[in-house]
């Protein structure tokens, strides 16, 4: 198939930016652009190379690295370049929340060989922006390679939890079984918060108050 002469024009307009920052935010609109044409409709269709300053990491992944497994890592991205891109979820501040690839964060963000390769960019699909969804995805992510920490899954459990989401709800979207869900509440101390109080407005959850404010209902 030859080549559209729209496509060696596009090619010029970016390389026709001033600066590589420049070039590489042309890069990405025209991503963004191909991504909106592309009958395929799955986050890969549309990476982007983000400031690394404007990505941030969540603060509930369960899952924890070695230090060994960290220099591996520095070691594959050193040699084969990123071969997968980091998932994340775009936060009201403008900031990209961090669902899945925290260690190619950290290790493009501490080691000056791999952040100038990148030119201080990340690779970045995003995905979906509930906080539900976020810690769905990045169980489902996790749980295929590396380890889960108790404190971190408790950890998770514990802000779904409070953000009000029932039992069921939780182990629907984390996979998990009821006895597992009883077991981190108890390290927590989640059920131990609730006992012997009334419900009032101080155990009120800020999902619940969310969803009574999009509903026109008053929050007692």
């Amino acid at each position: 198939m030859k080549t559209p002469k729209c496509v060696d024009e596009t090619i010029e307009w970016i390389l026709s930016g001033k600066t590589t920052q420049k070039q590489i935010d042309r890069v990405n609109a025209v991503q963004q652009r191909l991504a909106e044409a592309n009958p395929v409709k799955h986050p890969m269709a549309n990476p982007q190379w983000v400031d690394i300053q404007q990505v941030t990491p969540n603060d509930y992944n369960p899952n924890s690295v070695a230090s060994r497994e960290l220099q591996l890592l520095h070691l594959s991205i050193s040699k084969d370049g990123f071969t997968q891109p980091v998932v994340g979820s775009k936060a009201p501040s403008g900031m990209v929340e961090i669902v899945d690839g925290f260690h190619r964060y950290f290790t493009t963000k501490h080691n000056p060989d791999i952040l100038e390769s990148t030119h201080g960019r990340l690779p970045v699909v995003t995905i979906s922006t509930q906080l539900g969804d976020r810690m769905e995805a990045t169980v489902r992510h996790n749980r295929a390679r590396g380890r889960h920490s108790v404190a971190g899954m408790a950890g998770m459990v514990f802000q779904l939890l409070e953000e009000g989401y029932t039992e069921d709800e939780v182990m629907d979207r984390l996979g998990m079984e009821a006895a597992e869900v009883a077991r981190l509440k108890h390290i927590t101390g989640f059920a131990k918060l609730l006992e012997d109080h009334e419900y009032t407005n101080a155990l009120v959850s800020k999902r619940q108050i969310l969803m009574a404010k999009e509903a026109g209902e008053k929050v007692l």
